[in-house]
């Protein structure tokens, strides 16, 4: 499933034109994010919690040539599903 999809999936629910699906959609993704960027986690009862942590400074090597190369810490997004998203998942 992609974005497409979901503003698909909107659109039959709410019964509204695309365009106001895909505006619902953006503005949750916009919140998601927006959130993500001021440091905030995320928690959606029965789906999961977005949060953004740190990932540390670590030295990784390039397939083609081998040569170490050192990657800066950043922050990096990370979900975890509930258990609830779990369950639904497993069947």
């Amino acid at each position: 499933m992609n974005k497409q999809a979901i503003v698909e999936a909107v659109q039959e629910e709410l019964e509204g034109t695309k365009v106001q699906a895909e505006k619902a959609v953006d503005i949750v993704f916009d919140a998601i994010t927006g959130s993500l960027v001021k440091g905030e986690d995320v928690s959606i009862a029965g789906f999961g919690i977005f949060s953004a942590k740190m990932r540390a400074a670590r030295t990784a090597r390039n397939p083609r040539t081998g040569e170490a190369i050192q990657v800066k810490a950043m922050k990096v997004p990370k979900f975890r599903a509930s258990k609830t998203l779990k369950d639904s998942v497993k069947g």
